[in-house]
């Protein structure tokens, strides 16, 4: 197993700015050291975006982008979106912007400001990169300017996110990313960090805007690239994540809107997830779910999980490495692991042999795959056992999860469910926050009627 921990990667810094005039050469080996291993160094006007370019040419490690801040907007003249053009083909510019709206210092017109809002978008369309979009108290004028101007096309990132929930499901349902800076840890700030709980992790980004909006534990001094870490580890702890977790999603995340990396993507059989190692043996299932992530990408928490084959036991094992650190080994991929009931049984016996505690994710439908209850055999083997129930009723959960079993599908879950108390220490039944699903209901079901554990999935975060 690879144990290196994933780099961070800074989105936004302005590494032209002057206070970093004295000292750039040490503020970028101190990122360095902090685990920041790229940066993307914001162009605000002409001048700041060629400096940002002469900085990423003269640096492996540094990326630019180039645009003109909304303040600036009386600058977005055709002459200058013909400058940034010429710029913008440089390899190592990787967006355009940050461009936007401003309405709280108000150094210029709003006219103005939308104008060169919309040159800057054409250009992004022209040129084939992403933008970075600045946002101020315009919440509804940025949202309704990407939208007539078709900015889906190259999709970016709102930098700074500052706007409520509504606006972050609108720019991500625009394709577009949100960036979270060192706001996230200021302690006033918690309307920010329930939109970062609230939105999928394949949606966020992480940057410094240095050398503005140090993070709480160094507020009013110069920020740098090297305190990324503490934002990281803020999310990680919203999130419920390791900080290497958030490390590898936005890294991810950052490579696959600018193309910065590299990125490590093989396919994965064992993949880490907080303190819980995860097998992924079959990327089969039982189930048509339509909320089922794999149907538009096979990523997992950053992780690749689209099998090339299925693995045997022997390699299973090979793949899991050291499981010492773990606190507990999961049958859990992209795929239902009880398709793979003998694979799961001699893994598991291996597993015991050393120790582990183990864990299954499970549609529910085993009896009907093997004709036969299956739960005997897991005896002794599995000390806890995660089905999905989904629904309450048979109805709800064809229409959800579709199973290839039809209406008795349902059925055989909760007699799973029922029957796997008699075998496996830890019992859960767990149900997805899709909209058209009675949560309640379900709840009632699982603590009444079914007697085991209940947890609550938000639908939009895988793993």
């Amino acid at each position: 197993m690879n144990n290196v921990l994933p780099k961070l990667i800074d989105t936004h810094a302005h590494l032209d700015n002057p206070q970093f005039s004295a000292d750039l050469h040490q503020v970028l080996s101190a990122a360095r050291v902090a685990g920041v291993a790229e940066i993307v160094t914001i162009g605000c006007d002409l001048e700041s975006s060629a400096t940002s370019v002469k900085l990423a040419t003269e640096h492996d490690d540094i990326y630019a982008s180039v645009g003109i801040h909304p303040h600036n907007g009386e600058e977005a003249s055709e002459a200058a979106i013909d400058t940034l053009r010429r710029l913008a083909r440089n390899d190592k510019v990787v967006a355009v912007g940050e461009t936007g709206l401003d309405y709280f210092r108000g150094h210029c017109s709003r006219q103005v400001q939308q104008q060169a809002f919309r040159r800057q978008i054409t250009l992004a369309k022209q040129v084939g990169l992403p933008l970075i979009v600045h946002d101020r108290d315009a919440h509804e004028d940025v949202l309704r300017i990407l939208c007539e101007e078709k900015a889906h096309q190259v999709g970016g990132v709102l930098h700074c996110f500052s706007g409520d929930l509504s606006m972050a499901r609108a720019c991500i349902e625009m394709g577009f990313y949100l960036s979270f800076p060192g706001t996230l840890t200021y302690p006033s700030n918690q309307d920010l960090r329930d939109i970062a709980a609230a939105i999928s992790m394949d949606h966020i980004l992480l940057e410094t805007d240095c050398p503005y909006l140090a993070p709480q534990s160094r507020r009013g001094r110069r920020n740098e690239p090297a305190f990324l870490g503490e934002t990281a580890e803020e999310l990680a702890r919203i999130k419920g994540l390791s900080t290497a977790d958030i490390a590898r999603i936005t890294r991810l995340n950052t490579h696959r809107l600018f193309g910065i990396g590299p990125v490590e993507q093989p396919s994965r059989i064992a993949y880490p997830i907080r303190n819980s190692l995860y097998l992924n043996i079959t990327n089969r299932c039982s189930n048509r779910c339509t909320f089922c992530g794999k149907f538009k990408d096979f990523t997992v928490k950053g992780h690749a999980l689209k099998l090339e084959r299925e693995p045997t036991a022997q390699e299973v094992i090979e793949a899991m490495g050291d499981i010492r650190p773990y606190r507990e080994i999961v049958f859990c991929g992209y795929g239902e692991p009880l398709l793979r009931l003998d694979l799961v049984k001699e893994v598991a016996r291996w597993l015991k042999q050393q120790g582990a505690r183990v864990r299954v994710n499970t549609d529910g439908q085993a009896r009907l795959v093997h004709k036969r209850n299956i739960l005997p055999e897991l005896s002794g083997l599995v000390d806890a056992i995660s089905v999905s129930l989904n629904a309450a009723d048979a109805s709800s959960y064809q229409r959800v999860c579709q199973s290839q079993f039809g209406m008795q599908g349902y059925e055989a879950v909760k007699e799973f469910i029922r029957e796997a108390k008699n075998h496996i220490p830890s019992v859960t039944a767990s149900v997805v926050t899709l909209p058209e699903i009675d949560v309640e209901a379900c709840r009632k079901i699982v603590e009444e009627e079914l007697e085991v554990n209940f947890l609550v999935r938000y639908y939009n975060e895988v793993g």
